[in-house]
């Protein structure tokens, strides 16, 4: 899913960066999180929001000792098949958790929005 084109406009965001930060990021926002956290020396951990990839599209492993969490709503149709992606990640990392919220809202997170949802976002 990731090109090359892709990695380099991420990778060249963060250039001048520190390495030792935390990514997060939101529903299309997660993938370059997940590819900086995966790929950068000395990320700190990574937050993805509403998707997730599998460990093998930016690499085929995760960095031992850097945490993750994946926080999605349970029936979010737009995050359905990145779900096995986040329990795998979850199931084969030492560290990562993946938090399921009742409920199908993508971006629910972001009270500007109709899909907020404030008891979900109050957990996250």
């Amino acid at each position: 899913m990731a090109s090359g084109r892709f990695k380099s406009a991420v990778e060249l965001a963060a250039d001048g960066l520190p390495n030792e930060l935390v990514y997060a990021g939101f529903s299309l926002g997660a993938l370059p999180a997940q590819m900086l956290a995966q790929t950068r020396p000395g990320s700190k951990g990574a937050l993805l929001f509403s998707a997730a990839l599998p460990a093998s599209e930016f690499g085929g492993s995760w960095p031992p000792g850097v945490p993750l969490q994946i926080h999605m709503m349970e029936d979010d149709e737009w995050a359905a098949e990145d779900l096995p992606a986040a329990r795998e990640l979850a199931e084969t990392i030492d560290g990562a958790e993946l938090f399921l919220y009742p409920g199908d809202q993508h971006l629910f997170a972001d009270n500007s929005l109709p899909d907020y949802d404030e008891s979900a976002a109050t957990l996250l």
